[in-house]
């Protein structure tokens, strides 16, 4: 395998003057095509920010995004995003929503090709019945099988999974990672998904890479998902080497999060520095 799409010594940052929050610091993550990873962490750890900067969506501060060997390549449908709010028109049928992407990257195939490549990635998520309904005539796991079918559609070279299951009950979140690794086995497409559920990374993929607590955020320990594919969720939970790992994992992720809460609570009482009470200069001309 190659490395598909890289971060080298990565560094983001918000704000501006005295406000800045350094969100990741120095992050080093490569994935080889045909990989699936899972970037486990905390909320508000920096998993978005890190989804953005390989889609290109956003810009590096310090080092370097590389796709393809390309250094911080602008945003484009070789690396087709799943964002956890669905981002659907909801003015545009099923159907309409995903001719829209299939449209946009696949110009120059015929109509027919194109309504094809639409039915076959709606009917690939089990959507078929639903092609002329509108976002709002669906359930919540439905409007996210439309959005993975759009992407999907477009034939990205990297699938960025957003934490697209999050808001969805436990019910629907396990159909669609039934779906998600059902299709990763068919296309291998490389994927990346972001994920606080350590259950769901050990379901799908065969990297898992936590990212420690913000701010400054890096990542942490990997750790290799070695058990048998097909998986069942069923079978994993008699499985002994799924209960290593998941303590393995689980058991990193609470000695981060101890760590970093100990770090913010030594700076929380450290002496503050008291300034001079200084007068402002007479700046009067005689």
């Amino acid at each position: 395998m190659s490395t598909i799409l890289e971060l080298k010594n990565v560094s983001k940052s918000f704000g501006a003057g005295g406000n800045v929050t350094e969100v990741l610091r120095s992050v080093d993550l490569s994935l080889e095509e045909g990989e699936f990873v899972a970037i486990v962490g905390f909320s508000g750890s920096g998993k978005s920010t890190l989804v953005n900067l390989l889609s290109g969506l956003l810009k590096p501060d310090r080092g370097e995004v590389l796709f393809k060997g390309t250094k911080n390549p602008e945003p484009g449908p070789d690396r087709g995003v799943v964002f956890q709010n669905y981002s659907l028109l909801p003015w545009l049928s099923v159907y309409e929503n995903v001719r829209l992407g299939v449209d946009q990257v696949m110009g120059d195939r015929t109509a027919q090709e194109r309504d094809e490549r639409v039915r076959l990635y709606v009917d690939m998520v089990s959507l078929t019945p639903a092609l002329s309904k509108k976002p709002s005539e669906l359930s919540g796991g439905m409007r996210q099988r439309v959005s993975l079918a759009r992407t999907l559609a477009m034939s990205p070279d990297v699938l960025l999974l957003d934490e697209p299951l999050g808001a969805l009950d436990a019910l629907t979140r396990a159909v669609l990672q039934d779906e998600i690794a059902n299709i990763w086995a068919r296309d291998k497409k490389t994927v990346l998904l972001v994920t606080n559920d350590v259950d769901e990374a050990l379901l799908l993929a065969d990297r898992i890479v936590p990212l420690k607590p913000g701010p400054r955020a890096t990542l942490g320990q990997e750790f290799a998902v070695d058990l048998e594919r097909p998986r069942d969720r069923q079978g994993l939970n008699h499985d002994e080497r799924f209960k290593t790992l998941r303590n393995e994992v689980v058991g990193y992720l609470n000695h981060v999060r101890s760590e970093s809460r100990a770090v913010a609570k030594s700076n929380a009482n450290k002496p503050k520095v008291e300034l001079p009470n200084l007068e402002p200069a007479d700046l009067r001309v005689d």
